[in-house]
């Protein structure tokens, strides 16, 4: 017997010794049954050496031991040298055969470690999490089996994988989202400004619906991203509650789409920042203090009641910080207004959601040093959008949508009958 069979032999008794035949034999079901993403799960960190148990394991279950053969019609028949997918590396590997009466029987655990359907996508993630793919060969595991890979083709692979997901991100349809709660605001690259909308549904989860390149941030800008959300099917209503950050573009589209019965939460955060910016340090912490208590009240009276008794203070200290605060005093408040419980209230009552997805964004991007052309930078950011959707859950307070949404549409029965009456 071959010394490198002797030692395979004793890595698979080693195998066997620390996680267990059965342990072994459940994971190599797993692998047959879910292919790459079973293995990934597993065996990531083990490489090589479990892969090769793994298939001889097989082997063995199919020819059954050296010392009793389930049937002479199938036989152990060496090794050769193959490769399989571990992660986003490709291992060279010592790949174990078996002869049939028919020839070569194909080992299915070989099979699913080859197929390289997941390659691109692997890749992706692993540059989404920071890493420039033109140093990629920088990032693989210095060792004898890992085949070396050159930043050209990564970089080939990386772009096929982005402008698939532009595509798939740029034309995809929202007509099964219901909207609850839409955000939007605007991320920079390379001097150009993207407006995004960040969209919650009726159940509670989270997803980016679209984005849209221009100079700057206006109300042109606004109209053709919500235009080309219409266009993709998503269900633009006056019953949507739209989060933003104050910009004025932003305000302005949709005021001139939804006039009046526009709904819309002003941020709270950006907003006591900006009458913060109004004040002398020493009336700031009293400012942030008056402001967040009047905000943690539940009544939409007692909330309104504080921010006026504010304003009074602010005159006398400051004029433009108190008309910074009346002139978005109703936008401030859209949320008491509409009675949405506390719990629910922290999630809209700021940009947080999506100033937290725009973080991720840059972390994603962070390594890339230019962006060639416009194309490349929505390849990216659309890849980096939809890689942040892989990890949002549900907003807290969900099972209260329903809950506001009946309060909405009350409020806008009332409004028409008011109108009728008059």
């Amino acid at each position: 017997m071959k010394d490198s069979t002797k030692k395979r032999k004793k890595a698979i008794i080693g195998m066997q010794e620390a996680y267990g035949r059965q342990e072994l034999n459940d994971r190599l079901y797993q692998i047959l049954t879910q292919g790459k993403q079973g293995f990934d799960v597993f065996m990531k960190g083990l490489g090589r050496k479990m892969a090769e148990a793994i298939m001889y394991i097989e082997r063995e279950e199919l020819s059954g031991p050296d010392y009793h053969p389930k049937t002479p019609d199938i036989r152990k028949w060496a090794s050769q040298r193959g490769s399989v997918y571990i992660g986003d590396q490709k291992i060279q590997i010592e790949h174990p055969r078996l002869r049939g009466a028919k020839g070569e029987i194909e080992l299915n655990s070989y099979k699913k470690l080859k197929e390289p359907d997941g390659f691109s996508e692997e890749l992706l993630t692993k540059a989404l999490r920071g890493m420039s793919c033109q140093k990629y060969s920088d990032t693989v595991v210095d060792a004898a089996e890992a085949f070396g890979v050159s930043a050209s083709a990564v970089s080939t692979h990386i772009i096929a994988a982005t402008a698939k997901q532009l595509k798939e991100f740029k034309e995809r349809s929202l007509s099964s989202f219901a909207p609850f709660a839409i955000f939007l605001d605007t991320i920079h690259r390379a001097g150009e400004a993207f407006i995004i909308a960040l969209g919650i549904d009726i159940l509670g989860e989270k997803m980016p619906l679209g984005l849209w390149q221009g100079a700057t941030e206006n109300h042109e800008l606004c109209e053709e991203l919500i235009a080309d959300m219409q266009k993709r099917g998503l269900q633009v209503s006056r019953r949507i509650i739209w989060v933003t950050d104050g910009g004025k573009g932003i305000i302005k589209a949709l005021r001139d789409r939804f006039g009046k019965k526009l709904i819309h939460q002003r941020c709270t955060i950006h907003k006591d920042r900006n009458i913060q910016r109004h004040l002398s340090k020493r009336y700031r912490k009293e400012a942030h203090h008056r402001f967040r208590t009047a905000l943690e009240q539940n009544s939409y009276e007692d909330a309104r009641q504080m921010l006026l008794d504010m304003k009074k203070w602010l005159r006398g200290i400051n004029e433009s910080a108190a008309d910074s605060l009346m002139e978005a005093i109703e936008e401030i408040l859209t949320l008491h207004r509409l009675k949405v419980p506390g719990l629910l209230r922290k999630t809209l009552h700021s940009t947080n959601p999506i100033e937290s997805m725009f973080s991720t964004v840059r972390d994603c991007e962070d390594n890339i040093k230019r962006y060639r052309d416009s194309r490349m930078m929505q390849r990216w950011l659309a890849s980096a959008l939809l890689y942040c959707e892989k990890g949002f859950y549900r907003v807290r307070g969900y099972a209260s949508i329903s809950v506001v949404m009946a309060t909405i549409d009350r409020e806008q029965a009332d409004n028409v009958a008011m109108k009728v009456a008059a």
